[in-house]
């Protein structure tokens, strides 16, 4: 039966099969199977720790399988290109026929490859699908996720995020059981981490997760040996938030609102769906035009001192200066006009040749 949901997508890992490898397969060595799932490149880079730490000769464990998204339409050409984390296996060699890509993780045909490879531990890092019961019994050891955040804070799919949204100056890395309730399993282990008021949430994810993997590492032999289970605390429930996946609706600046909102929001939103605002452009003749800008890069100026026209944004330093609730102002010292490339301030201040710029009513 199919490993991969579609036909078209098991010719695209198949096409490039290789003999297994001595660091993957099913059997053969003494050495513990492990599953890894995982799908963009912050995974990848948890999949490459992995892979490293299994080629040392005195490793206890080898990577089996990776399981990851099925290829999926980028780019212009819309041609179907495998995850980072995907291509990060096949890069390394690692058997084709062994990278599954199940639409769902509960077909009946994955389950059912995935036992034939006899996996003792499953780990996952954003891999973006849910994982059913039938899935969740099948490894020995349980399945361990590394998720970024210090559970039971922002459990759900965009932990940095809303947790950048928020402010907050402390995140973290937690490495849990997964349960069949979301993010809601007994924690292993977790590792804090200082956030500053500039970090953008691809950075610290990155971060976040080099930390995991790394924390991960350390706390294998006692998950391979069964002792992690035992040491492991519950979660408190009382004490979860929750963290739900970014909505492209959600990226319009209001600045209505304080200066210091809008800055966590575009540092949590960078990357995808990023922050986007509407501006007044008058020109000599008085005449307005709405222009939409996407906010790259921000900074807070708690005070600030407002023209006459507390709508009117202005330039100083290298930064545009857009009036907020209160006192405040946001500045501004990147951004991007619709189907052009990233342009600082100052570039985009000195574009505007005397024409007046306003917030939008």
């Amino acid at each position: 039966m199919a490993r991969c949901s579609p036909p078209l997508l098991r010719r695209f890992f198949r096409c490039a099969a290789k003999s297994t490898s001595a660091s993957a397969g099913a059997g053969g060595t003494s050495k513990k199977n492990i599953v890894f799932l995982g799908s963009p490149q912050v995974a990848a880079s948890v999949l490459e720790t992995l892979l490293v730490a299994s080629e040392s000769p005195d490793s206890a464990f080898q990577v089996a399988a990776v399981v990851t998204q099925p290829p999926a339409a980028k780019n212009r050409g819309r041609k179907l290109l495998p995850s980072a984390v995907a291509q990060l296996a096949l890069d390394r060699g690692f058997p084709s026929d062994l990278i599954f890509t199940p639409e769902r993780a509960g077909e009946e045909a994955f389950l059912s490859d995935l036992k034939d490879v006899r996996p003792e531990l499953c780990i996952t890092a954003a891999y973006g699908n849910i994982l059913p019961q039938r899935f969740l019994d099948i490894p020995h050891y349980g399945t361990v996720n590394i998720h970024p955040s210090l559970l039971p804070l922002y459990r759900g799919a965009a932990p940095v995020q809303r947790a950048l949204q928020d402010g907050v100056e402390e995140t973290g890395v937690s490495l849990a059981y997964t349960v069949r309730a979301l993010d809601a399993g007994p924690v292993i282990a977790c590792e804090k981490f200082a956030v500053d008021e500039y970090i953008k949430s691809p950075e610290l994810l990155a971060i976040l997760f080099n930390l995991g993997s790394k924390l991960l590492l350390h706390e294998l032999p006692s998950i391979l040996d069964g002792s992690a289970k035992e040491k492991a605390k519950p979660q408190d429930d009382s004490e979860a938030t929750h963290a739900p996946k970014l909505n492209s609706d959600e990226s319009w600046l209001s600045f209505d609102q304080e200066a210091k909102v809008l800055h966590n929001k575009v540092r949590a939103f960078a990357g995808w769906p990023g922050t986007r605002a509407k501006l007044q452009l008058v020109n000599q003749n008085g005449e307005p035009d709405v222009l939409e800008i996407k906010v790259i890069s921000t900074k807070v100026c708690a005070s600030c001192d407002k023209t006459r026209d507390g709508n009117e944004v202005l330039f100083s330093g290298n930064s545009l200066l857009i009036p907020c609730s209160g006192s405040s102002c946001l500045e501004v010292s990147e951004l991007q006009l619709p189907g052009k490339k990233v342009t600082t301030a100052r570039d985009f201040w000195n574009g505007l040749r005397g024409q007046k710029l306003l917030k939008s009513p």
